[in-house]
This record gives structure tokens, sequence and C-alpha cells, in this order.
């Protein structure tokens, strides 16, 4: 059991309308300021999951909570957005306003700021995300590192204490992929990072839960884990690079 769990499921399942399983008896938790990742393949349920934690998808109560609330109770979803922050993969799902800097003080905004508290906010998230000059900028205009930078800094502004970030890197390039590593390790909380790219696991996740078929593979130290050829091809991933013999 890891000691003060911050995000905790219990025999979490998902199914779809269409009739299709996603997650079936899902169990972990991740402790108060832990890094983990969550690999898996195409369709393992790794965004149905986040989904689930964050409230977007209804569901069965009492198989998961987020610091402390259950995701599935109406009440206690309500004050998810205090909580838990999600960055989805594609950053352009995020980005609405007119600006920059409108974008990411909408979060403080919805939570009750004024909009001086929203916008100091917001600057505050801007510059942790390198980005402190782009506030007047239209979203659209920036790169694809730099939308994703803005997205996260969407988050960031309303202060979580958990982020939910699924396939943070990709389509960056090198440069942008280095950024947004490096920031990543810098933020406080805790993390659960869903993702394809396994040399970022290894940068920044000491550990890693194997997730396919919405079944809990494996879950244990990356470096180990990542390691394992077997485990990696049964599930279809591969050995990093750094990793082989």
């Amino acid at each position: 059991m890891t000691p003060h769990p911050v995000l905790r499921t219990h025999q979490l399942s998902h199914t779809y309308a269409d009739g299709r399983r996603a997650l079936d008896g899902v169990t972990f938790t991740v402790g108060d300021g832990e890094c983990a990742a969550l690999v898996g393949p195409n369709g393992a349920g790794k965004t149905t999951l986040f989904l689930r934690l964050c409230g977007v998808l209804s569901g069965k109560p009492g198989q998961a909570s987020v610091g402390g609330l259950d995701p599935a109770d109406p009440a206690q979803r309500k004050k998810l957005p205090e909580t838990v922050g999600v960055v989805f993969q594609n950053p352009d799902d995020q980005l609405f306003s007119p600006t920059v800097l409108d974008d990411v003080a909408f979060g403080p905004l919805n939570l009750g700021a004024t909009a001086d508290e929203a916008r100091a906010a917001a600057g505050d998230a801007l510059k942790a995300v390198g980005l402190a000059d782009a506030g007047g900028r239209v979203p659209f205009h920036l790169s694809g590192g730099e939308r994703r930078r803005a997205a996260l800094a969407g988050v960031l502004a309303m202060r979580p204490a958990v982020l939910l970030l699924d396939e943070p890197t990709m389509f960056l390039d090198p440069r942008g992929r280095r950024e947004l590593i490096e920031l990543l390790r810098d933020l406080p909380g805790t993390k659960l990072i869903a993702t394809h790219d396994l040399d970022l696991v290894l940068d920044l996740c000491p550990r890693v839960l194997v997730l396919d078929g919405g079944r809990l593979a494996a879950d244990g130290p990356a470096a180990e884990l990542l390691a394992d050829a077997d485990l990696m091809g049964r599930h279809g991933l591969e050995v990093p690079y750094r990793l082989r013999g």
C-alpha cells in the first residue's frame, strides 16, 4: 500500500454504451508527491482511466478517489477542479479564448477568483511554463510546443495538487520535448503521466504501471519493468534503447 495515497482506485471498471469494456478491475494507489507513469498499447484504457479520475465519465461510486474526492459522486465531482488538473493529448482541445492570458485565467475565474486574482494566477502559470511574454498572443498562433505549454499553464493556474498528463510529449520536436521534461521535473505535486514515450518515463518516473486490455498488468520500478523484454513484448511495448543489453 502506497503511504499517504492521493490517487486511489479499487476494482475500477468502465463499460461504454456500445458494450466495449475499457477498464476491468483496475486497482492501484499513487502517493503524495509521487510521479508515476501509465504505459500500454493503444486501446489499453489509459485515456478512459483519466476521464474517470477527473469525473468526465460517470461511474460507480467507491471505485476511485482523487485527493479524497470520489469522481463518481456528483457533489464531490464539483470540487475536483480545485484538486486535479488534466492536460489532454491535443492542446487544441483546451485552448479556446481570444488570447493566451484569457485562456489561462479562465480556470481561476471559474473557481471564484476575482479578475485581478485570475490574471495574477495566469501570469504566474505562464511564467512557470516559459511563456511569460505570450499572454497577448492568439493561442492558435503558437507553435505546437508552445500550445502544449499554454494548456499546461491553464491547469497550473488552478494550483491543483494532482496532475494527469496524457501523452505530454506527443508531436513535440526534440527541443520542445527536452524543455517539457525539464518543466515537468520541476513541478510540485502528484503526477500520473500516460505516455508511449518510455524514455520520458525513465527521465521522470521512478514507478510505472502497465495497462493492457483495461487491466493492470504490472506495477513496479520503471527501470526494472521497462527492461523486461518478455513483459514489454506481451503488452505491445518495446524495451527502451538505453536499457537494451
